[in-house]
């Protein structure tokens, strides 16, 4: 299939309307000097590199089998040369930087690839990339966006970095949302053990490449300085005035001209404690009685296998053997512990106490 002229996939899927994505042809976007190029691609291989391990835990968490993730290939490349390496239908996962380092940031994957990651996640063979699809591989995008948001963070400093929920979509590679002008190419190779190698793209925006290579680097969109305090006000013509009519006669002309020792002011770290009266209305619903649940793990089934279910049948939860079980108060998630037997019954042993801002987003 020539790339110059739109196949009629192609062209049904523009008239489609899909906002998310655009032909790029006559889009114009930043250009890197050669000389930065370099420096760029070497700031983001190094980081990138020190990141598969944990993007390969999250997947291998993710699908329930193991899954590694190569150090990436980077290169800089535009629309064109991109569009070339790309089978014929991607599933394209727009996952912009809105602070911090804001940007174009798009995740590619083959065809093939999404249905593999997919296949694995919702434990079906043969699985057609609908919209429940879609979600399962945003889902995953999305871990692999946080753990790289958090890699930048203790990297650089910057705690403002933040991004857009992801969104996928499958669509002819022609209409692919990618950046305009030159940007960053890293090339994973995924394996699912399966026997497979599948290729995974992660393009990065010629701008937002560029600032986090600087940042990377020690320079470049650093996190806000903190203000200086102003220089005192010039106050030699008032007070001159001021002298000639009697106005200030006590005070000194000592330090005149001189700068003024300003220091910062330096306050307690907040720590939010219960007045007398909360403590006092907490007690009112000590003796409230509320649901614990120890969850040993999940699975999904279709409805014609549950209905095949029948005594002796084993099912495959999504938790592996010696993994900490979730401790759930009224269905929501605050602990995590591992089994134990007491004298004939079990028990639960808690090794991990959720923090209050995982347990508020939960809620949330």
């Amino acid at each position: 299939m020539s790339d110059a002229a739109l196949s009629q996939d192609e062209i049904d899927a523009l008239l489609s309307g899909a906002n998310a994505f655009e032909t790029g042809g006559a889009v114009t976007g930043t250009v890197v000097p050669p000389g930065e190029s370099g420096e760029i691609v070497k700031a983001l291989q190094n980081f990138l590199s020190g990141t598969v391990g944990a993007l390969s835990s999250n997947i291998s968490m993710l699908t329930g089998v193991a899954s590694t993730l190569t150090s990436p290939e980077l290169s800089f490349t535009n629309r064109e040369e991109l569009i070339q390496q790309l089978p014929d239908m991607v599933t394209v996962v727009k996952a912009d930087f809105t602070s911090g380092f804001p940007g174009e940031h798009v995740f590619v994957l083959g065809e093939d690839t999404a249905k593999a990651l997919a296949s694995v996640m919702n434990k079906e063979e043969n699985i057609s990339l609908d919209e429940m699809a879609m979600s399962v591989i945003g889902e995953v995008v999305s871990q692999l966006v946080g753990t790289e948001i958090t890699a930048l963070t203790n990297k650089t400093g910057n705690k403002s970095v933040a991004s857009v929920s992801p969104e996928a979509a499958n669509v002819p590679k022609a209409v692919a949302a990618l950046p305009g002008g030159s940007f960053v190419s890293a090339l994973y190779s995924l394996d699912l053990s399966d026997g497979k190698k599948y290729k995974v793209w992660e393009v990065y925006g010629a701008g937002v490449s560029s600032d986090i290579a600087k940042a990377l680097s020690g320079g470049g969109a650093p996190v806000a300085a903190p203000r200086s305090p102003s220089p005192p006000p010039d106050m030699s013509g008032m007070m001159s005035a001021n002298m000639g009519m009697g106005a200030m006669p006590n005070m000194g002309m000592q330090g005149m001209g001189q700068p003024t020792n300003v220091q910062s002011v330096q306050f307690p770290n907040l720590v939010p404690r219960p007045t007398p009266q909360e403590q006092g209305n907490i007690g009112l619903i000590m003796d409230v009685y509320m649901e614990m649940t120890v969850e040993l793990g999940r699975t999904r089934k279709l409805i014609k296998e549950i209905l095949g279910m029948g005594e002796g049948t084993i099912i495959e939860l999504d938790k592996l053997a010696g993994e900490p079980v979730d401790i759930l108060v009224n269905h929501k998630l605050i602990a995590k512990g591992e089994v134990v037997v007491i004298d004939e019954n079990f028990g639960v042993r808690v090794t991990e106490i959720v923090s209050p801002m995982e347990r508020m987003s939960d809620m949330g």
